[in-house]
């Protein structure tokens, strides 16, 4: 089996579902006492989203950077980013680790596209929905991709800051990202991304008719396939 490498902390409430998700799978595939072997790394999420919110991505980048240089240091085979905004940083990370980097857009493409769908919504931070790092990468493997329009990113994003990074859960806000979510499906989207990790603690498939990709549970699950692989 081989070593996880989990750059955490942002927020450490996806984290530990990451962490549980990870060690349930590995247990269900081979059974008995087994979990996952991991090395983590738990970054101050503070520091972090202040570094977001001025836009200093490089400095933000050099952080993820150089804790996911100590993971390898420490041992760990290969590395998640265990959120979806700061994937952002991964051509940095990448130039300076020599382990293999599972990318959580690569991961949910792949599920998707092998579901059938063309057309897909996106919900996440207002960076993940509406720079183009991650649209793009989603792009490239050949889906086409949806975002609410300003005043719902920016309802999208708040909920995602000001309660969801806090374990905060309100039915209001659920009920807005159910609404906008249905928005999504009018203007084209055949399934929506749930692209930020802490959003399926808010809204899960239950919720809806519309098709939910969770990429905390997609990245966990390519997380456990690649560790267990020969």
């Amino acid at each position: 089996m081989k070593t996880i490498g989990m750059l955490g902390g942002m927020s450490w409430h996806s984290t530990a579902l990451y962490y549980e998700l990870i060690n349930k799978g590995v247990q269900q595939k081979i059974g008995g006492l087994h979990s996952a072997k991991i090395i983590m790394a738990s970054i101050d999420f503070a520091e972090i989203e202040t570094l977001q919110r001025n836009g200093n991505w490089d400095r933000a980048g050099e952080i993820l950077a150089e804790h996911s240089l100590k993971l390898q240091q420490a041992g760990a085979d290969f590395l998640l980013i265990c959120t979806n905004t700061m994937h952002i940083s991964a051509p940095i990370i990448q130039q300076l680790i020599n382990i293999p980097l599972l990318h959580i857009a690569d991961a949910t493409a792949k599920v998707i596209l092998r579901q059938g769908y063309k057309t897909t919504g996106l919900l996440g931070t207002r960076f993940t929905m509406q720079m183009d790092y991650y649209k793009s990468r989603l792009q490239q493997q050949g889906l086409k991709v949806v975002v609410p329009d300003e005043k719902e990113c920016d309802r999208v994003n708040d909920v995602i800051f000001d309660e969801l990074c806090y374990g905060t859960i309100k039915d209001n806000s659920r009920i807005d990202y159910l609404n906008i979510i249905n928005k999504l499906a009018k203007n084209g989207a055949e399934c929506v991304i749930e692209g930020c990790t802490e959003i399926t603690l808010l809204v899960k498939q239950v919720d809806t008719k519309i098709k939910l990709f969770d990429t905390t549970a997609i990245h966990a699950d390519a997380a456990v396939n690649f560790a267990l692989a020969e």
